[in-house]
């Protein structure tokens, strides 16, 4: 019997060093993601989801016996793509003042936030001293 191709093991082996990096790109993203803070502010919902909340509430009381969440929001999508700019005004009002709201809420947090660590300065690593390069011949 035969062994195996030698190009065969070869493509085996790009695949594995594939999936090695992948998952090294797949855990960087998720250290990124840790590093939000958890005391930020929630971000204000747009104007679609602003509607969305008074939709799911009317559309519970019209069918109590449909409970799946993918029909409420299919029903709403096409009910928020009929609707014309002048039925969408209040949502979007609503929107923006959230939106005021979040940025106030995000300006106060900063400023604790930077109260807070301007008490330890980062430093950096390297030294800022200046060499010449006649100081490093004269040292060699």
């Amino acid at each position: 019997m035969k062994g195996p191709k030698a190009s065969s093991i070869a493509h085996k082996k790009l695949d594995s060093e594939m999936m090695k990096k992948r998952k090294a790109g797949a855990n960087a993203k998720k250290e990124k993601a840790s590093k939000k803070n958890s005391g930020a502010p929630k971000r204000p919902p747009s104007a679609f989801f602003v509607f969305m909340e008074d939709f799911r509430k009317t559309f519970k009381e019209n069918f109590p016996d449909n409970k799946a969440v993918s029909a409420v929001g299919k029903a709403g999508g096409e009910k928020w793509k009929a609707m014309s700019e002048s039925e969408k005004a209040p949502y979007v009002a609503k929107a923006a003042k959230r939106k005021a709201e979040y940025e106030k809420a995000m300006e106060e947090f900063n400023r604790k936030l930077n109260a807070n660590g301007a008490e330890k300065p980062l430093e950096s690593d390297k030294s800022s001293e200046v060499h010449d390069d006649a100081e490093q011949e004269a040292s060699s």
